[in-house]
């Protein structure tokens, strides 16, 4: 009689998302890591390969094939060239679901998603960076420091609502977006639309899920659908949040669409400024609202817009990636830095909260959200 042979590992479905993938080569120049690298391990095709042969178990884990699957940033970019339609993010979360079975995440990475699970351990640690992130040197300050708590309340909406709707805040954006979500709601209002904050609500789950732990992600997306329970609309103002959310929870928008829909009720000063128009990944290829950004700047009489298209395609930030591997991550910012510094531009606008901390990490000037801008700009004496 044979040998039995040992059990093989059930590889769906993994195997069943890598097996679209017709090996054209399609992803190749969309890829920023393998714009980077020029590495076949380090495009979405040799990652898909490789995926694909340690589900099947054709090849052992390696130290090195880790690598080239930790490196991946996740930003989706291949999908949209994708003929195959190919799901890479799924493929992505399910390969290293695997590999976190095995291989433990590092100390910094759980670090970092237990934070994110906890907002008020998260909200007082911030807290406290705020305070002592002048005294720090330079290499413990791997985020800048997170604005003070606004002392006045934001003025009344400037219109009768015509509508309501909630608003997601998420984990880190609790201490770094206060300034944002008050520009969210004067603009809102001179839109006609009341906003509420439900209590309850907490990290997205994206962190959790592309590092590996999609049960982690399930817990918080079932705590971010009870909290949401009962509202018709709800705006994400993180791009990098948008799909997380909207998978877990109904009737999500991205705000920029929603202002650009109510656009006619705006008006706005205008401004010779120039400002650098940062379109982060998950903006281009999962919210897709670039198009409703443009429409709202091109509302401002006399602003210049300057669209930074520099360097691989993404800044880098990949979520914590930034904070676990910082040299990799700032070797991507550069060269969108350096074009933003020869832009003559005096701000850089970006819709996504790790971009934008990554990128102030790297510059001087001021980097805000775009709708931060817009309501600094907002004629509220002007009827629409």
């Amino acid at each position: 009689m044979p040998a039995a042979r040992p059990p093989t590992p059930d590889p769906l479905p993994l195997v069943a998302l890598a097996d679209r993938c017709v090996q054209c080569g399609l992803c190749l120049p969309a890829c920023p890591t393998y714009g980077r690298d020029r590495l076949e391990a380090e495009s979405p095709r040799g990652r898909i390969a490789l995926a694909r042969a340690l589900a099947l178990a054709t090849i052992p884990p390696t130290g090195v094939a880790d690598t080239h699957l930790d490196h991946c940033l996740g930003c989706r970019s291949c999908e949209a060239v994708c003929p195959a339609g190919v799901d890479y993010g799924a493929l992505l979360v399910a390969a290293r679901s695997r590999q976190r079975q095995r291989r433990p995440p590092p100390w910094r990475q759980r670090l970092i998603e237990a934070l994110a699970r906890r907002p008020r351990l998260l909200g007082a640690a911030l807290g406290l960076y705020r305070l002592a992130h002048p005294a720090l040197p330079v290499a413990w300050r791997p985020l800048p420091q997170p604005p003070a708590r606004p002392r006045t309340a934001p003025g009344a909406p400037a219109r009768v609502p015509e509508a309501r709707a909630a608003v997601f805040v998420g984990c880190v954006a609790g201490a770094y977006e206060r300034p944002l979500r008050e520009a969210l709601a004067r603009l809102a209002g001179a839109a006609g639309l009341a906003l509420d904050t439900p209590a309850g609500q907490g990290c997205c789950g994206a962190l959790h899920a592309h590092a590996g732990d999609p049960a982690g992600a399930a817990a918080l997306a079932a705590a971010n659908r009870a909290a949401f329970a009962g509202h018709a609309t709800v705006l994400t103002l993180a791009s990098g949040c948008h799909e997380s959310v909207a998978r877990s929870v109904a009737g999500v928008r991205d705000a920029l669409e929603v202002l650009a829909e109510r656009g006619e009720r705006l008006r706005f000063r205008p401004t010779a400024q120039r400002v650098a128009l940062h379109l982060p990944c998950s903006q281009r290829n999962l919210s897709r609202s670039a198009p409703a950004l443009r429409r709202l700047l091109a509302r401002v009489p006399q602003l210049q817009v300057v669209e930074l298209d520099a360097g691989y395609g993404c800044c880098g930030a990949s979520g914590s990636q930034m904070l676990t591997d910082p040299a990799r991550a700032a070797d991507f910012r550069a060269p969108l830095l350096e074009q933003f510094a020869s832009s003559g531009a005096t701000v850089l606008l970006s819709a996504n909260i790790g971009c934008r901390l990554h990128l102030a990490g790297g510059t001087a000037l001021p980097v805000r959200h775009p709708l931060e801008f817009l309501a600094e700009h907002l004629d509220e004496e002007r009827p629409a």
